[in-house]
């Protein structure tokens, strides 16, 4: 059961989220793979029911307390909408599921949030295009590992 809340919460975060917490659940705690998946899975969509209603609200409070955060917060946001610009352009709304689908830094249901936020994707729609991306990043980080397991393997 502490590995399952551990693997929850390292999907949780934003800087780790299904890149990490996948291979932690295999590799370190010799977990299945199915139950790796849906724990990642849900552990890192749980954030983002927070993240949709919540965010604009806490980086606004955290941004007129520092200095430091506001511009972090810029820079950040600044990162994040040239990131995913391209995508919003070509695929309009869809491009958020994809954003969030790819499993490399910056491009996770945090920074897909984010966007969300940022280019005024109706709340609702967001979330479902982001809990797809990440189904979607899930199967593919499960995949690439399965994949090494088998090159190592033979």
């Amino acid at each position: 059961m502490k590995e399952i809340l551990i693997v929850l919460a390292t999907a949780a975060s934003p800087i780790f989220e299904l890149r990490i917490a996948i291979p932690l659940g295999i590799f370190g705690f010799n977990m299945e793979p199915i139950l790796v998946y849906i724990t990642s899975v849900l552990g890192n969509i749980i954030p983002v029911i927070f993240l949709l209603f919540f965010l604009t609200e806490i980086k606004l409070f955290l941004t007129r307390k520092s200095i430091f955060l506001k511009r972090f917060f810029e820079s950040f946001d600044f990162k994040i909408t040239n990131k995913f610009q391209y995508y919003f352009n070509k695929y309009k709304a869809l491009g958020l599921l994809i954003f969030v689908a790819i499993p490399l830094p910056f491009t996770g249901a945090w920074s897909g949030s984010l966007a969300a936020i940022l280019f005024n994707i109706p709340k609702k729609q967001a979330f479902f295009l982001i809990s797809g991306g990440v189904l979607i990043a899930g199967i593919i980080v499960l995949s690439l590992i399965k994949l090494g397991i088998l090159a190592f393997s033979s």
